[in-house]
């Protein structure tokens, strides 16, 4: 029969204390005993389930507790075990829980106190848990509704500007090429980058159009080249579009509608402070949006539109070359120009 109670790791070089702690909680714990913090990490590492508390010993041969505690705190799966010290007279009580342990117990035991420590701080945890797990939840769903609400913004505008066919599609893939380098060759944005979340990223660029719902059918199917006050009219796409993306929620509490305002306001932005709407220059330009350019523009050449015929690869790619310092930022131009590869197989694959 399956042992359901909680497990309870004891770690004292004592064996009496380690004795006296295992009577008293073995009725209601699943008791782990260890001699030093290092053979504690060990039975740690193999421990499945984890122990629901920790009550460890400050000083102990080869591994102290402190020494051990201060493992834990770094060791992302070890982190949040509760850590409840075992004190001597002279250990510095204060110290122990400014450090990070939510109890201490002092020696010599008292039955009822271990008891009572223990089942309030394993109540804790459980609660803690729970709330966690329904966080992550909860956060799951609004995340998948929300996946629904962009793809279904960027279908839209799909079906509506007949031009673009897989041009979304194409785009995200670009994107997800040159950050994907990017961070595989330790580049200057790499720390960034992960920060950013790169599949999060990748979704967002879905969006980076989305303005474009609120340019009028005459401009948009428009069959030729703009006139200036009707490009004018066209370049409102990115301003609409920040709009939209800040009615569907609040961007402060989202990286996923962050990247989306980002990427629609500021794709048309250039390197040297000449684009818009904003004319950002240089870093100014959030790191996204400079991706999004290079994967838009990129694609705007190679694919044939109303108004003009299809651009060869390389001449795509020669252009992009003449624009590192100008319309595009060096470091991410240089980057496409090494993948570029990549880019005309996701582009064929994607026609």
């Amino acid at each position: 029969m399956a042992d359901n109670r909680p497990t309870v790791l004891v770690v004292d070089d004592v064996d009496m204390n380690v004795v006296i702690l295992e009577e008293i909680l073995k009725e209601k714990y699943n008791i782990l005993t260890a001699n030093n913090g290092r053979e504690a990490l060990e039975i740690l590492g193999d421990a499945s389930p984890l122990p629901k508390i920790i009550l460890l010993d400050v000083i102990m041969p080869e591994m102290d507790g402190r020494e051990m505690f201060e493992l834990m705190i770094t060791n992302e799966k070890l982190k949040r075990i509760p850590v409840i010290f075992i004190t001597a007279e002279n250990d510095s009580e204060s110290e122990l829980l400014a450090a990070g342990a939510v109890d201490f117990i002092n020696k010599p035991f008292k039955a009822d106190i271990v008891q009572l420590r223990v089942k309030n701080q394993i109540e804790l945890k459980n609660y803690s848990d729970s709330l966690e797990q329904m966080v992550v939840e909860k956060t799951a769903e609004a995340t998948k509704t929300l996946d629904s609400t962009l793809q279904g913004l960027a279908n839209i505008i799909e079906h509506r500007d007949l031009e673009s066919g897989e041009h979304v599609k194409r785009t995200q893939f670009f994107v997800k090429a040159l950050v994907d380098y990017l961070i595989e060759s330790e580049s200057v944005y790499a720390d960034e980058l992960r920060k950013s979340q790169p599949d999060i990223i990748m979704k967002s660029m879905a969006l980076h159009d989305v303005g474009k719902i609120a340019i009028p059918d005459k401009i948009l199917l428009k069959p030729g080249k703009l006139d200036p006050e009707e490009y004018e009219i066209m370049k409102t796409h990115t301003t609409r579009g920040k709009e939209i993306i800040g009615e569907l929620g609040d961007i402060n509490n989202s990286l996923y509608l962050k990247h989306c305002e980002d990427i629609c306001y500021g794709h048309h932005e250039r390197w040297d402070g000449k684009g818009y709407p904003r004319k950002l220059a240089e870093k100014e330009i959030p790191l996204t949006a400079r991706l999004a350019s290079l994967a838009d523009v990129y694609d705007a050449l190679v694919c044939a539109r109303v108004y003009k015929a299809a651009m060869s690869y390389e001449e795509a790619i020669r252009i992009i070359a003449e624009g590192k310092g100008t319309q595009f930022d060096p470091v991410l131009a240089d980057a496409v120009i090494q993948i570029q590869n990549q880019f005309r197989e996701i582009s064929q694959k994607y026609h």
